[in-house]
């Protein structure tokens, strides 16, 4: 599915002035950054959908995807088949939603008309069971009742808060709701609101966190992130003007179900630090909160299995 994507964005900023485009993706920079909470659109015509799609869907796919990864691995036997994209835009959610399960059915919900229409072209003959449909994103949405899955990518830091809080109240008809956001102190805050606010509604949390509680990150001091590598193409490095093949997209996330799902005993919050004959896991757990561990070489298997995992692993090994 990546490759795919990657193909149907080939060519996408074609007769577009690099100077507009710049213009456009500096301007979402800010929105994406949740700096500027709006009641009306962020994408407001083609040029902004060219140089948001370009610019944003690659990082949005993979952190959505990376995200959605961490939940099925908890509900291995199961997989939706509805699915309901919260402010979708052009779709980056839907196409991760498609690349990790098959023969569900999603619709798109966006404000944007422009971002909707351009969502359907990069979608056309690859994506084809997907409703694409204009929605004011805030005070009476509605999700239908009985969908499977609910996304909401990367919109929460776009809206004032009481349209926040009632996305979010929406969301909760679902039965799995996956909530993603940039991986910053505020985005942070974002995840870790609408976390209280689906425990309160009656849904469990399965990942990142090991446990429904009251997350134990002293708001100020520290903030719940992970990272997804992006490979970065050509049109990827000429509208973000960088040099490297790659970059790595930082987001926060919580997913919350009403399906019987157990989350992983502790969760890896940082990049595992490699020492001669050791490695010191940060962890969030069931039952201790927040701990380091070190897995050194007399563990045997788990040692193993720690210098192979990576931030946002699962961790059960004692």
């Amino acid at each position: 599915m990546h490759e795919e994507l990657r193909a149907a964005l080939a060519g996408l900023l074609d007769g577009l002035p690099p100077k507009q485009a710049a213009q456009a993706v500096d301007r979402l920079i800010a929105n994406y950054r949740g700096r500027t909470p709006t009641d009306a659109p962020v994408l407001r015509d083609r040029a902004d959908v060219a140089a948001y799609a370009a610019y944003r869907m690659p990082a949005t796919f993979e952190a959505v995807r990376a995200a959605l990864t961490a939940f099925a691995a908890r509900v291995p036997d199961w997989s939706p088949a509805t699915h309901v994209d919260i402010g979708g835009g052009t779709g980056a959610a839907t196409w991760a939603t498609a690349a990790t399960w098959e023969g569900h059915h999603s619709t798109v919900l966006d404000w944007a008309q422009p971002a909707l229409d351009l969502g359907r072209e990069l979608a056309a003959k690859i994506l084809p069971d997907v409703t694409w449909q204009r929605q004011t994103i805030g005070e009476g949405l509605t999700v239908p009742a009985g969908t499977d899955l609910v996304t909401v990518s990367y919109v929460l830091g776009e809206l004032r808060p009481e349209d926040r809080r009632a996305v979010v109240a929406a969301a909760t008809a679902a039965r799995t709701v996956v909530l993603i956001e940039p991986g910053t102190p505020d985005g942070y805050l974002r995840i870790r609101e609408a976390r209280t606010q689906l425990t309160e509604a009656g849904l469990r949390i399965v990942a990142p966190c090991p446990h429904s509680d009251t997350c134990p990150i002293v708001p100020g001091e520290d903030w719940c992130h992970f990272s997804a590598r992006v490979s970065r193409s050509s049109l990827h490095r000429q509208v973000k003007g960088g040099s490297l093949p790659y970059e790595d997209e930082k987001f926060s996330y919580v997913s919350a179900t009403t399906l019987d799902a157990t989350p992983a005993p502790a969760r890896i919050i940082r990049k595992p630090q490699l020492r001669k004959g050791q490695v010191l896991l940060d962890l969030c757990t069931t039952h201790d909160k927040l701990q380091r561990t070190t897995v050194t070489k007399r563990h045997g298997p788990p040692y193993r299995e720690a210098r192979d995992a990576a931030w946002g692993d699962a961790w059960s090994s004692d």
